[in-house]
């Protein structure tokens, strides 16, 4: 966790403007790899478009030919179709295929321009055109082309008109071949320049199309930073914000951004905004000082000059209970135990220093590797706690908001009746996810969430043991029941007698072994890119 004092307001220099690394500023990566999946399909057009252009060339010398049998004809013109056309869908499927540097990708782009240019050139000039077309100055393909990839493919300026020329100069060189060859005799040999000048014109215009691609793309990287991190690819989206993955510009540390928007904090009204800031500080300074490695690291906090709140998180590779569940049904009675007991480590620290969760639920209780240990727990969305005994900031940022807080299926009774919660309300929401992690239901549904909520005051609980084939071991059984006691003094003490219970609560212990085979096989099913979910935080 960072050090309280570092945590703050996005750092301001005296001119007001934000801290940035030295140098010009990066494209942001899901900008660029946006570019090269451009660049891909870039390719495959092409390719469709050299076929097609071939065939319709044949199709046009048969119309005129009057059926002359030299519109089968395959020449030169058609092999270097034919390579443009193998190059366009390799370099579609090379930018489809593994996560590869976006970089270096849109670097290949300008060599697939190049290349393509010469293709033009060559294919343009290499049959004899009528004398008037010899001479005269033109636009050409190429020239298109160039101005096309500034526009949809970024680079930089040098490497822009580096490749523009050389693309350009394509033309000319092809009418020096053909000059070469005698199908295209012009003089004097300066003319195959002066023909393709407007070309060279567009060049100029490429470089500050793609100036001002980039600089709009730098302009969003600005715009993305947050103190000292930059915002990458969208997380996830929710009613309150966003969360991002971001990287320390500095320390190159993976992150993850929660963004709160302003409209979710104030509702137009200046002084709820100031107010609803000062309760974000104070619960993000509140969760900054958990130290428990069961709770989602808080790296850092701010606000922006437009109002919106974000909170910096650590990066968790992993899965929240809720998807595990989900993806791969109900867990074992030892598996259950196990992860609750890491639940229950987290939240005694938090009830110890006087806080409440108030939303433990299994999308904010993450389960994934941490080094080399599996199935590690983590609690997240502890930027909302609340202080037990503080009555004079009774509200949070999501009542401020005007929003329900906590989870109706997760909901401790006294959270509904009563403006006075402590830790054991946190214990009844975990006896709830222990229920849904064993049977793979929540322990109560209903049409509307008034009906939830009413047999969460009023009905006692299935057992879980009716709801699994297989039953629960009845100490176990017995534990979860007790956390869902309606009367609060009926449920374990603490967090940790509850720890102490699942310990001992009978069941085939669930050991590492089991987990990172348990892992490995999920990966395998699911394939990488979804089973390291990355889960940060609920929004």
């Amino acid at each position: 966790m960072g050090d309280p004092h570092l945590i703050g307001p996005v750092p301001r220099t005296t001119s007001g403007k934000t801290h940035a690394a030295r140098g010009p500023r990066a494209l942001p990566d899901d900008l660029l790899r946006d570019a090269s999946r451009r660049l891909g399909i870039i390719s495959l057009v092409a390719g469709g478009l050299w076929l097609l252009a071939t065939a319709l060339s044949h199709v046009a010398v048969r119309s005129m030919s009057h059926g002359d049998p030299q519109w089968l004809e395959i020449g030169m013109p058609e092999a270097i179709a034919a390579f443009s056309i193998v190059v366009s869908v390799l370099l579609f499927f090379y930018t489809r295929r593994g996560e590869r540097d976006p970089r270096t990708m849109l670097d290949l782009g300008l060599v697939y321009l190049v290349l393509t240019a010469v293709a033009i050139g060559l294919v343009f000039h290499w049959n004899p055109m009528p004398m008037e077309r010899q001479i005269a100055p033109e636009i050409s393909w190429i020239g298109a082309v160039v101005l096309m990839f500034a526009a949809i493919v970024p680079s930089t300026r040098a490497k822009t008109l580096v490749a523009g020329l050389i693309a350009v100069s394509m033309n000319p060189v092809a009418m020096l071949i053909a000059r070469a060859r005698g199908t295209w005799p012009f003089e004097p040999a300066s003319a195959a320049l002066l023909m393709h000048y407007p070309d060279y014109l567009l060049v100029g215009v490429a470089v500050v199309i793609s100036h001002i691609v980039t600089s709009l793309g730098q302009q969003v990287a600005k715009a993305r930073e947050m103190g000292s991190y930059q915002i990458g690819e969208l997380l996830g989206r929710g009613g309150m914000g966003e969360v991002y993955k971001a990287t320390h510009r500095m320390l190159a540390r993976p992150a993850a951004i929660k963004l709160i928007r302003p409209e979710m904090i104030g509702a137009g009204d200046p002084a709820a905004a100031q107010l609803a800031v000062t309760r974000f500080r104070r619960e993000a300074q509140a969760a900054a000082n958990l130290r428990s490695p069961h709770t989602v690291e808080l790296y850092d906090f701010g606000v922006t000059d437009d109002q919106t709140l974000y909170f910096v998180m650590e990066l968790l590779d992993g899965m929240d209970l809720d998807s595990l569940v989900r993806q791969h049904g109900p867990v074992s009675a030892g598996r259950a135990a196990h992860l609750l007991i890491q639940v229950c480590a987290s939240l005694d620290e938090a009830h110890v220093r006087g806080l409440v969760h108030r939303d433990i639920k299994p999308a904010n209780i993450h389960v994934g590797r941490l080094g080399l240990v599996h199935d590690f727990v983590k609690v997240l969305d502890f930027g909302l706690v609340k202080p037990i005994a503080d009555r004079s900031l009774e509200e949070t940022l999501a009542t401020q908001a005007g929003l329900v807080v906590g989870t109706p299926g997760y909901m401790a009774p006294e959270m509904v009746v009563s403006d006075t919660v402590d830790g054991r309300a946190d214990l009844y929401a975990l006896g709830c996810v222990g229920y849904y992690v064993l049977t793979g239901q929540q322990v109560f549904d209903g049409d509307t969430t008034m009906k939830v909520i009413a047999k969460h005051l009023q009905e006692a609980p299935i057992p879980p043991s009716q709801r699994v084939p297989n039953g629960v071991p009845p100490k176990l059984e017995q534990v979860i029941l007790a956390c869902l006691a309606k009367k609060p003094e009926d449920r374990p003490r603490s967090a940790a007698e509850l720890a102490r219970l699942l310990a001992a609560a009978d069941v085939e212990p669930w050991t590492s072994e089991q987990a990172v085979k348990w892992w490995a096989t999920a990966k395998a099913l699911t394939g990488p890119s979804e089973s390291a979910d990355r889960t940060v935080t609920s929004v």
